[in-house]
């Protein structure tokens, strides 16, 4: 009777300490068949990422009590086609932190995305990935930035729930290394089929003529209508005199409950010495079918019209034209588990 009291006490405090805590394994595997042509060379190849990077990573939080949580998050990316990885000077590249969640909100520490980069590519049809990436065009202006999509060693605090208000303040020690120093922010409201947010950062980088910041703003927004989801962004990145301002407009369509289309045109404009020409525009076409909750099925084309000396490409291989035309297909494979 006492042993089987001992057991009935261990498996109890066990349930508790797992109801306490949980740890998850995630990932994706994206992987497609790709066709690039700039200027007059073409590639063709296998690549990952075509609408999802391909990653993989441990999540996971623990009840501390009184409300209080703390979480941490690591994540890998990796090319599924070459299984090597797709940083290789970081192994969690994607994202390295831990936090405090509470009702006061979420303080994150460590390497994560910062505001002005989810500031535009959470209203980007075709996210940041593959032929149609709207990050072709998110521009360091000639800096030496580090900061574009994610910064290392980050304070990021986030506003708790607030009926649909939500927003973030971050910053980064450089550690004495240009172009890795950033202070930004995003606010925002979702609520039903509305979301616009708008965000700032700067970045301290190598100066050139006096000037030693790289200053990001942008504005996105994004309605569903039911038989239609309109999302578009505007961003301007500016160092000195040199400025490059991106106005994207997107659709995504659902055409059955398994299938849906998606539409988007974006246009460069940039200014200042030495880069006033060097203008680009991108449409892009694409397709997505879900064969299960996991796993889909994509098709996706992009076309690239660079001015004066652009040169940008929906995919670096072959080498850039400049003033020249980037066209790319892809079709593809998405596993997520």
């Amino acid at each position: 009777m006492k042993k089987f009291a001992a057991l009935a006490l261990l498996a109890t405090a066990a349930a508790a300490a797992s109801a306490q805590s949980s740890v998850t394994l995630f990932g994706v595997v994206d992987i497609a068949a790709r066709n690039v042509k700039n200027g007059s060379n073409s590639v063709q190849s296998l690549a990952s990422g075509g609408i999802n990077t391909s990653r993989f990573g441990f999540r996971g939080t623990e009840d501390l009590g009184g409300g209080l949580l703390a979480g941490f998050w690591l994540e890998a990316g990796f090319n599924a086609d070459s299984g090597t990885q797709s940083d290789t000077t970081r192994f969690f590249n994607r994202r390295s932190t831990a936090s405090l969640i509470g009702s006061f909100g979420e303080v994150r520490l460590g390497r994560d995305f910062t505001p002005t980069y989810t500031g535009w590519s959470d209203f980007d049809v075709f996210g940041d990935n593959g032929v149609a990436a709207g990050g072709k065009f998110n521009s360091k202006v000639g800096t030496n930035a580090d900061t574009l999509t994610r910064a290392d060693n980050q304070v990021v605090y986030f506003l708790p729930s607030m009926g649909g208000v939500y927003g973030s303040v971050a910053v980064a020690a450089g550690e004495g290394t240009a172009g890795k120093k950033y202070v930004g922010g995003r606010v925002g409201y979702a609520a039903g089929p509305v979301n616009v947010s708008g965000s700032l950062g700067q970045t301290s980088v190598t100066a050139v003529g006096g000037e030693d910041k790289l200053k990001i703003y942008t504005l996105g927004a994004s309605y569903d209508l039911g038989v239609t989801k309109l999302s578009g962004y505007y961003t301007q990145n500016k160092f000195g005199n040199l400025k490059t301002t991106v106005y994207n407009l997107g659709a995504s369509v659902p055409v059955t409950p398994l299938a849906s289309l998606r539409f988007d045109v974006a246009r460069l404009n940039a200014s200042g010495t030495g880069i006033a020409a060097n203008d680009a525009t991108q449409i892009a076409f694409g397709g997505l079918y879900s064969l299960s909750k996991r796993t889909a099925l994509y098709a996706t084309v992009a076309r690239v019209n660079n001015k004066g000396a652009a040169t940008y490409v929906v995919d670096s291989n072959p080498v850039a034209v400049a003033g020249g035309k980037s066209t790319g297909y892809e079709l593809g494979l998405r596993h997520a588990f």
